[in-house]
């Protein structure tokens, strides 16, 4: 065992949250060690957020091109995965190299330790021979693993997570996607404009099933149209692979083939094996339970997709900003998440922010619904193909304010932006009902389904 080193902060687990916040805590002048065990920076731009939108821009770029006839000529249109899969590895991902990271980090004055970390005891972490006592902070940004389902016949077969389909240099011919959630149908989407026949099999009744009804109802219809197939209300029973690919028995009897399988059915809090049960916590838990200053326990703090609040790179850094705030003693607003962005980067985009309408029935709230079709507004109309969409409001009628939106539609997540000030600055929808919306624009069409509600 080593020499037991002290520190004033420890923070296990060096994606975007965590880096955020062990390399802003080591810019105030704390001593800190920051500990990971893969890529420093995660999931996102490595294996989701920046590549996977390299994939998405280029399958867009294919949409559009094949839209030009009746808008501007005639296209030819060639689609070729080798650049895509260039541009990943020069420009995203530095062929999964870390070392850019890993400098960001030491360069603010942190310490940068590879491996697995284990809490051992209150501010007492130990990775291999080494033991490091935090006297300020413990912050656990450990992230989170691709769900395998415990499916009859999966086990052992070379099926694909988010992770191998981003790094892959050819696509297959044929492709199964089980799960119909956002990375699901992302990649789906991206592969079947590459040529790739693609068939989705979601368990719930439809696809994006914690969006609002609309929404899955669009997004099935426009992926249909691609030629997209999706089985929803159905489950895989049992999985076999062979020199041909992979066959799907499903929960109806049927039964499905591909050359290659799409494991996309969710995500998991890695808590297992880190030792959290030495302070309290509970390493079975689906997420760390944090007060409003990320605080999960006496001087240990949590941010990102271990609490539970959004696996997305945005929750992460606003929940970096709150602990940090925290541990350095600066004061200002704690964690608020009436007002949680979303955005599913499908064609079209489908963003949202705050509660559904559903769970805004189920709150008790009485709720007011607005609606405007993007096709029918001015932009709609000039946009012309790929102009699928519209703006959904959910208002509290009792208060006057919007709690939830949605935005869908060719820039459905950068229209978004106005409704997630709306909802987090609890906005009169009198104020919203004056506003000067600018003309012909996609967000114009927030001031037509405000208008909706009469």
């Amino acid at each position: 065992m080593g020499e037991l080193q002290h520190v004033d902060a420890v923070v296990v687990g060096l994606g975007v949250g965590g880096e955020e916040v062990a390399g802003r805590l080591a810019e105030a002048g704390l001593s800190v060690v920051g500990i990971e065990h893969t890529l420093v920076g995660g999931e996102c731009p490595y294996w989701g957020c920046i590549p996977t939108k390299m994939m998405i821009r280029a399958g867009n770029a294919l949409a559009e091109a094949r839209r030009i006839p009746g808008l501007a000529g005639t296209a030819d249109v060639k689609p070729d995965w080798a650049p895509v899969a260039r541009r990943i590895r020069a420009e995203a991902t530095d062929s999964w190299d870390d070392k850019v990271a890993v400098d960001r980090f030491t360069g603010k004055g942190g310490r940068f330790v590879r491996g697995r970390a284990t809490i051992v005891g209150p501010g007492r972490v130990r990775v291999d021979a080494h033991e490091y006592a935090a006297a300020r902070a413990v912050v656990i940004a450990t992230g989170t693993a691709a769900v395998v389902p415990p499916i009859d016949g999966l086990a052992g077969t070379p099926f694909w997570t988010n992770r191998e389909a981003v790094e892959a240099e050819r696509l297959p011919g044929s492709l199964l996607v089980l799960g119909g959630g956002a990375i699901g149908l992302e990649l789906a989407q991206v592969m079947a404009r590459f040529g790739v026949a693609v068939t989705i099999i979601e368990g719930s009744e439809r696809v994006l099933a914690m969006e609002e009804p609309e929404s899955s109802a669009l997004v099935a219809e426009v992926l249909a149209r691609e030629g997209v197939s999706i089985r929803a209300g159905v489950r895989a029973g049992h999985v076999a692979h062979s020199v041909g690919g992979f066959a799907v028995t499903l929960t109806d009897g049927q039964t499905v083939t591909g050359e290659q399988l799409l494991v996309a059915t969710g995500r998991t809090a890695r808590l297992a094996d880190l030792g959290i049960d030495s302070v309290g916590l509970d390493p079975t838990a689906r997420s760390l339970k944090t007060d409003e200053r990320m605080r999960a326990a006496d001087k240990v703090w949590a941010v990102g997709d271990v609490t539970g609040n959004g696996a997305f790179t945005h929750m992460a850094m606003y929940e970096a900003d709150v602990a940090v705030r925290d541990i350095l003693g600066q004061g200002g607003p704690g964690a608020d998440y009436r007002a949680r962005p979303r955005v599913t980067f499908t064609d079209p985009e489908i963003g949202a922010v705050g509660l559904t309408e559903s769970q805004a029935r189920d709150a008790g709230i009485d709720v007011r619904v607005g609606h405007a079709s993007l096709p029918s507004s001015s932009r709609g109309f000039i946009h012309g193909p790929g102009n699928d969409g519209f703006i959904k409001l959910v208002v509290d009628g009792a208060r006057d304010v919007l709690v939830g939106a949605t935005s869908a539609g060719p820039a459905g997540g950068e229209v978004l932006g106005a409704l997630a000030v709306g909802v987090h600055a609890q906005v009169p929808i009198g104020t919203l009902r004056s506003t000067i919306w600018a003309y012909p624009t996609f967000h114009r069409a927030i001031g037509d389904a405000v208008r909706s509600l009469g």
